[in-house]
């Protein structure tokens, strides 16, 4: 069974906020990634340092079945944002086939901006706004421990 959480996207100040939600919020950050940490990308043009220590992602547990899912906006992706739509609704599923239904049913008439494809963290992932501009994401992480 597909879980939903909300992932949100900040314009270089996600740590600054996320710090925040875990001191009202608490607990612990299971992940917290930065953009530094990414592999080199054949044909992209080198990173600046101030991009390489945004947030790539992270997560803040908010209960048994909910996440907290955050990360930061740059290059190509930075022109998109807008503060009040920098959210996407984060579907997390059982299998590879669960997600290609959805990814497939929930982007039809919609932009596809990500392909479903395996990611170098392990998941099976794609992204999309909807024929309603409802941003979308799908994952299956294929590496659960």
């Amino acid at each position: 069974m597909a879980t939903v959480n909300v992932y949100l996207t900040f314009d270089g100040n996600c740590k600054q906020a996320f710090e925040f939600y875990k001191s009202v919020f608490g607990g612990d950050f299971p992940f917290i990634g930065f953009f530094k940490d990414m592999p080199p990308q054949e044909g992209m043009p080198p990173m600046s340092a101030e991009d390489g220590d945004k947030v790539m992602h992270v997560s803040l547990p908010i209960s048994k079945e909910t996440m907290l899912l955050g990360s930061d906006t740059g290059g190509e992706w930075s022109a998109h944002f807008k503060q009040g739509n920098n959210f996407s609704v984060s579907i997390n599923t059982d299998s590879t086939a669960e997600a290609d239904k959805l990814f497939n049913g929930l982007s039809a008439g919609g932009q596809v901006t990500m392909p479903m494809a395996n990611t170098f963290w392990g998941s099976y992932f794609g992204m999309f706004t909807d024929k309603f501009g409802i941003n979308w994401m799908v994952s299956f992480e294929q590496n659960k421990a």
